[in-house]
């Protein structure tokens, strides 16, 4: 007759991680175990497993994607500016080209593109930043 607990026939955890905390890091675990009555290795557990699939945001990457979207905007909204200033100068002597017509919509499309981009990825942001 065996004695003790039945071997596991799956799922058995046979992976290790060593972690290194400071002593307020360690502190803080040391006092949601007893909080929450669990032990510090099932409370890591359930704290990355449930939020695997979260992405970190890597702040200094995310801060020069958003500074040149919005050099590269700005640079767009300077042409569409002066395209519209020079536009409005040829409609009052009646010499309006078609081409800087179709310039200033390629722009204009450019420009509607980065803002799109732009609000796209501030969405993503802030419903990683809601999640956490």
């Amino acid at each position: 007759m065996a004695k003790g607990r039945p071997q596991l026939e799956s799922g058995k955890r046979t992976k290790k991680i060593d972690v290194r905390f400071t002593e307020d890091e360690y502190s803080l675990i040391s006092s949601l175990e007893k909080t929450l009555g669990i032990s510090k290795t099932e409370l890591l557990r359930k704290r990355v497993l449930n939020n695997a699939g979260a992405t970190v945001i890597n702040a200094k990457d995310l801060i020069i994607s958003l500074d040149n979207i919005f050099s590269e905007m700005g640079r767009v909204g300077n042409n569409i500016n002066q395209l519209a200033k020079h536009a409005n100068t040829l409609r009052l002597q009646g010499a309006l080209s078609p081409l800087i017509a179709e310039q200033f919509d390629t722009h204009f499309q450019k420009y509607l593109q980065l803002q799109q981009q732009l609000e796209i990825s501030l969405r993503k942001v802030i419903r990683l930043v809601g999640k956490s």
